[in-house]
């Protein structure tokens, strides 16, 4: 599982994102749209307009990684009608992938399946 140090940079692309991009696409947000180089130390964070999806890119050493998250009931807390981008600690990553509202600091509920039907 995916748990970036404390210390690690990491930015949140405020606006909703197409699920359908993948690397390029993100990395072209990254350097247009947030006046960012895709290849720092970062981690660059963006959801979806429903905000039960989120994916991160970061460069690492010679490629892109890419992670991504679906949320099965719940709702990443974003800010809504924010533009451009925001900083935020790998601390406050950890959080915001955990569920938490990283604004208000409550857990999304856990949930427990016994099949994916």
């Amino acid at each position: 599982m995916l748990r970036p140090s404390p210390g690690l940079n990491a930015y949140l692309y405020m606006a909703p994102v197409d699920m359908r991009k993948s690397i390029d696409g993100l990395a072209a947000l990254v350097e247009q749209e947030m006046a960012l180089s895709p290849f720092d130390a970062a981690l660059f964070v963006f959801c979806n307009r429903a905000r039960d999806k989120i994916k991160l890119l970061c460069w690492e050493r010679n490629g892109f990684i890419v992670w991504y998250k679906r949320l099965e009931k719940q709702r990443f807390k974003w800010p809504r009608h924010a533009e451009g981008q925001r900083g935020i600690s790998g601390r406050e990553l950890n959080w915001l992938l955990d569920g938490i509202d990283i604004w208000d600091n409550k857990p999304h509920k856990t949930l427990h399946f016994s099949s994916v039907r």
